[in-house]
């Protein structure tokens, strides 16, 4: 079988809820990011997926997504990665959509990128790494990282450019798997919040 990634967002943090750009500030789940985290993780253990065995796993080296992967039960298994590090935000970092567009009338960052950080050659370059990494293993994979990164990874997988993952939304704790139809990549599951009650 070809090997599939579960994506796991991070749980919902005080900026996450405010609706700021959120890459490298190291900032910690809020109790409501905690619960989704332990209710990620309790679904993760039943059936049909009891517990992921043989699954690989990592981690953005950020505290809310390591703090999710320890909180879902996952933490003794997963080993950091920067690669699944959120996007940095250059000069927007802590902004709102709206404050930025204050800024700069009509900005998405799917298009125009960001001052001061990471291109969106490189987020394209770095998604990239993970699916290589994905693609050559023989056993699906589960990471715990954040929004922006993960939309990446969901774009670069079914080969369209990252800017694709402008249409592809992500909410706290989700839980997304990419797969396989007819041999082809596929989105098999994707936001699902379900475990949220």
């Amino acid at each position: 079988m070809a090997a599939r990634i579960f994506l796991a967002r991070h749980g919902q943090t005080e900026w996450s809820l405010s609706g700021r750009h959120t890459g490298r500030t190291d900032i910690p789940l809020l109790e409501e990011g905690r619960t989704g985290a332990k209710l990620l993780g309790e679904r993760l253990h039943r059936a049909p997926w009891d517990g992921l065995p043989g699954v690989e796993v990592r981690t953005s080296p950020l505290r809310r997504a390591k703090e999710t992967c320890e909180l879902a039960g996952f933490g003794d298994r997963a080993e950091e990665w920067d690669a699944l590090m959120e996007v940095d935000y250059g000069a927007y970092e802590g902004l709102t959509p709206a404050q930025i567009k204050e800024r700069r009338p009509g900005w998405l960052l799917w298009r125009d990128g960001v001052p001061e950080g990471e291109t969106l050659a490189g987020v394209a370059a770095r998604a990239d790494r993970v699916i290589d990494w994905v693609r050559a293993a023989d056993r699906d994979v589960l990471v715990f990282a954040h929004g922006h990164i993960l939309r990446s990874l969901g774009a670069r997988w079914l080969g369209l450019d990252v800017s694709f993952a402008a249409r592809i939304r992500l909410d706290p704790t989700s839980l997304s798997v990419l797969g396989w139809a007819y041999g082809e990549p596929a989105i098999e599951r994707w936001n699902d919040t379900g475990h949220l009650g």
